[in-house]
């Protein structure tokens, strides 16, 4: 209920006026069942963005972070998270990450709409980085079809770093559901995964004009602080 409150009075009248986002091919989003919304990560406004302008709720798996933060921020910040059906997820590996992969095959169980970023974190530098595989595994488990989605300027409306957005407008665009079902009976491998993984960001990748990194984005993340930490205060 305080999911439509906030996209219909409180907060989806003002962000359509304030940043007028520009939509195409909404109707590639299913009209019922389980599927899953996959898009770039440019920006922490991504996941407002996509379930604003999306006709049906969205639940995105949010970095733990999130949800633990100490004080009265921490719990306004949770409170949002939770209110936006945003889930945690633990991105750290092993027997954490199973379950929150786990929670996100409930959702899609449930017939609901899954957002995920197969990058699994945001793009340093507005380039298209190699997608986890934990989207394939979600879509051989769950059977839904994958909705790539595009995001486009979102990284120039609040840039990493910055808390205040800038007010630009934004893009969406949402291409045509992708049916995995050919692999229904195929056993599972790390190449079956990998390889539905990058038709899934070349979809992505076609949709955004971005220039593509065939490496992780954590990947050039750990290198570029590791890279600030050597160079040392400027003085």
């Amino acid at each position: 209920m305080f999911y439509w409150v906030l996209k219909r009075i409180l907060v989806g009248p003002l962000l359509k006026i304030l940043f007028r986002p520009w939509v195409r091919g909404i109707e590639n989003i299913p009209e019922e069942g389980g599927a899953i919304i996959a898009g770039n990560h440019l920006s922490f406004m991504d996941s407002i963005f996509i379930p604003l302008i999306a006709p049906r709720p969205v639940v995105y798996l949010a970095k733990k972070d999130y949800f633990t933060g100490p004080g009265i921020k921490g719990r306004l910040v949770r409170s949002f998270f939770l209110a936006t059906n945003q889930l945690p997820m633990d991105r750290g590996g092993g027997s954490a990450s199973e379950a929150s992969l786990k929670s996100g095959l409930k959702v899609l169980n449930e017939g609901k709409l899954l957002g995920i970023y197969p990058e699994g974190t945001r793009s340093p530098d507005g380039r298209l980085y190699r997608g986890r595989t934990g989207v394939a595994r979600l879509v051989l488990e769950s059977g839904c079809p994958v909705v790539p989605v595009a995001l486009i300027g979102t990284d120039k409306v609040q840039p990493q770093g910055k808390m205040v957005p800038k007010l630009r407008r934004v893009g969406i665009v949402f291409g045509k559901p992708i049916d995995f079902s050919r692999y229904e009976n195929v056993p599972e491998d790390r190449f079956l995964l990998r390889s539905i993984t990058d038709e899934i960001m070349y979809e992505i990748l076609r949709l955004s004009g971005q220039e593509y990194v065939d490496t992780y984005a954590s990947t050039v993340k750990t290198r570029l602080l590791a890279e600030k930490k050597d160079a040392g205060p400027s003085s």
